[in-house]
């Protein structure tokens, strides 16, 4: 019962816009399946679908700005919402975290925020102050929403419905 609550009021943050200048929303996700051949890898079907995926459910989040490494899987991920919404793909190195971080609470606007297994729980931990457990490198389906309400934070973490079977 409490599991199905927390459920409906997880979906109705999600899709509530908010209202106040200084209320705003991030959304972070590492990037899609990934082809395993070499150092940059393009997605894979399943990864290409779970990327429109995305930009279907984040399509009413009044999205201002996307964010992305310059890494062909995160700017695959990132492009179908980038397309969209016509925003352009703002690039961040992920070895800049804390500055990132600083620069998103300063921007103070709806923003997805693509990343990797390594680095996707580090920034949502830095942006909520909550502890963030790592995920695998085989976990796609997570989905990260920080919101700032009335200098708060809440930290919700959801579960992209899109799998594919036939991938490991």
């Amino acid at each position: 019962m409490m599991k199905n609550f927390s459920l409906v009021i997880a979906i109705v943050l999600l899709f509530q816009p908010c209202l106040a200048s200084d209320n705003f929303t991030l959304y972070l996700v590492r990037h899609a399946e990934k082809e395993t051949e070499n150092k940059n890898p393009a997605l894979t079907q399943c990864g290409k679908e779970r990327a429109r995926q995305l930009a279907v459910l984040l399509s009413t989040a009044n999205i201002k700005s996307i964010y992305s490494t310059s890494y062909q899987r995160t700017l695959s991920t990132a492009a179908p919402l980038s397309n969209k919404k016509n925003i352009a793909i703002k690039n961040y190195d992920p070895k800049q975290l804390e500055q990132l971080s600083l620069h998103l609470k300063q921007r103070k606007e709806n923003a997805l925020i693509v990343g990797h297994s390594n680095t996707t729980p580090q920034l949502t931990q830095l942006l909520s102050q909550q502890e963030v457990v790592n995920i695998s490198e085989k976990e796609y389906q997570r989905l990260y929403q920080v919101q700032f309400i009335e200098g708060n934070t809440l930290l919700t973490q959801l579960k992209q419905p899109h799998s594919c079977s036939h991938n490991k």
